[in-house]
């Protein structure tokens, strides 16, 4: 007989080597390419407001810490323009506290329905405080609420705690308007580097780089797949 500390660990783990799917997506084309990845970006993203079951404004924002160790999450964007792409968080989070040592960033949204991916690569900064109050009074107040509560990234003992201090900042507020956290705002990432990839038989993908020059332009090349 075996005792239990005899005994090999189980190893856990599954082979999905053959979950794979030839993705069927439209073609891409040189010619079909705005001069202004800006302006192709809003295009694909216009078409996966469409397509797109849930969240289509999901995006992977990748940062790096101090010891240069790359850490990624999911946010939402909330909107962008010609100077780039804005996202709001807790500036005493990690990804904040990572961002404002180190500012360069990845981001990559990913469209599986419409087998399409954008990466961008650029350097994060904070927006204007009267531009991140502009968005904070559209949001609904309990997601105003929320921002107040959330010591974002830190450790805490239990939910109920964040749900008594909810509690508490929904009363402290009540019938007064909800005021900006000073903790709080918005990052626009600036890009130098965008891809647009777009899924083809065969795992021969179309894909295309916009790189900014000096000058202001974008040199746009196809890579390989």
């Amino acid at each position: 007989m075996t005792d239990d500390k005899d005994k090999l660990p189980e190893h856990h783990g599954m082979n999905v080597s053959g979950l794979r799917r030839s993705a069927t997506g439209l073609v891409l084309d040189r010619e079909d390419l705005a001069s202004d990845p800006i302006v192709q970006f809003e295009d694909w993203f216009r078409y996966a407001c469409d397509t797109v079951a849930m969240d289509p404004n999901a995006v992977t924002v990748s940062t790096v810490d101090s010891e240069n160790r790359p850490s990624s999450r999911t946010v939402l964007l909330k909107y962008f323009d010609e100077d780039g792409f804005v996202f709001f968080t807790n500036y005493e989070s990690n990804k904040a506290t990572q961002i404002d040592t180190n500012p360069n960033v990845a981001m990559l949204f990913f469209w599986s329905g419409a087998a399409r991916q954008v990466k961008i690569r650029g350097k994060a900064e904070r927006i204007p405080v009267t531009e991140t109050l502009k968005y904070f009074l559209s949001r609904p107040r309990g997601s105003q609420i929320g921002a107040w509560v959330s010591a974002q990234s830190s450790i805490i003992s239990s939910r109920s705690l964040l749900e008594i201090k909810f509690e508490e900042m929904k009363e402290k507020f009540s019938n007064k308007e909800i005021p900006l956290p000073d903790f709080w705002g918005g990052y626009r990432v600036v890009p130098e580097v965008v891809e647009f990839w777009q899924g083809r038989r065969n795992r021969l993908h179309d894909r295309f780089e916009y790189s900014k020059q000096d000058d202001g332009s974008w040199v746009i090349e196809r890579l390989a797949p």
